[in-house]
């Protein structure tokens, strides 16, 4: 059997164990939140600091920001340009824009874990601070001009600089760079701790799973799912190829791109005036089609 796929399939059943988790209402319905910010504020800077302590960085990670930048600023300046085919109103089209280009790093980073080998950690920081910056900017500019509540780009950047993803890529590149060594105890702690993250930010992403609505929802859902599962994955493809990215680079922008929307989406849909409940459609059905396409991507075009 297909390494990719031996590595694809426990993800996606993590995921899928949460939401049969979640309907039959185990262990709480008070559960899944907290554990959702219990992941996303603790575990994973958890992970994210103690993986990046002590990893060198080369010439390579400037190659694989640009490709993930190029290629997130070509998807979406395409649906910008293609906006009437999408088939939808102004809050419509914002959910189809964050689906996308905006990525689940739960998954991308498990991906990355199970494929990328030991520069797996340095690699997903890389990516971590090109993507969530970019793509938190360019969704609020879209929800403020097509979204019902609009909203300013002054409170995007003060998200940005408290987003725990983005402080503890940047603590980890500070302890590299300022050559400090973590105390034995601290990451120690900072280990066990984030060795959670990877499964119980998957379960959560099951959890939060919603398959009501799909019907009437065919257009703009399979808009943003051709544009996040294939065609940006090929953008990334086809830059990797002519910057002459190293194979493990060109893997993990191949990750990061074809990696299904995330959870946060549909947050950001309710909060800015976008449709929510097309969000929340988009966000189930390209997780459950990232399970196919992903092997598909990676096998094809990676490794």
């Amino acid at each position: 059997m297909s390494p990719i796929i031996l590595a694809v399939a426990p993800i996606f059943g993590l995921i899928f164990l949460g939401f049969f988790l979640r309907r039959l209402e185990f262990p709480g319905p008070g559960f899944w939140p907290v554990s959702e910010r219990l992941t996303y504020y603790v575990l994973f800077p958890a992970l994210l600091i103690s993986g990046l302590s002590g990893r060198e960085f080369d010439d390579s990670a400037t190659g694989l920001a640009v490709v993930l930048f190029v290629s997130v600023c070509l998807v979406a300046a395409g649906l910008v340009a293609v906006r009437r085919l999408t088939g939808t109103d102004g809050p419509g089209f914002t959910s189809v824009f964050q689906g996308a280009i905006r990525p689940n790093t739960y998954v991308g980073l498990s991906l990355a874990a199970a494929l990328l080998g030991p520069d797996w950690m340095t690699l997903s920081a890389v990516a971590l601070l090109t993507l969530v910056p970019l793509v938190n900017v360019l969704c609020v500019l879209v929800l403020s001009r097509h979204g019902d509540n609009g909203g300013g780009l002054g409170r995007t950047l003060m998200e940005l600089a408290k987003n725990p993803l983005i402080l503890s890529c940047v603590a980890g590149f500070a302890l590299n760079g300022f050559d400090l060594v973590l105390p034995v105890v601290v990451n120690d702690w900072l280990v066990i701790t984030g060795k959670a993250a990877l499964p119980m930010g998957l379960l959560a992403v099951g959890a939060g799973l919603r398959f009501e609505g799909l019907r009437g929802q065919m257009v703009p859902v399979g808009v943003a799912s051709l544009a996040h599962l294939v065609a940006l994955p090929l953008a990334a493809f086809v830059l990797s190829r002519l910057l002459g990215l190293d194979p493990v680079s060109r893997d993990a922008a191949l990750i990061y791109t074809a990696i299904p929307v995330s959870v946060s989406a549909f947050i950001l849909a309710r909060q800015m005036g976008g449709d929510h409940r097309l969000m929340a459609v988009i966000i189930t059905m390209q997780t459950v089609l990232s399970g196919a396409t992903l092997p598909v991507v990676l096998g094809v075009l990676g490794r």
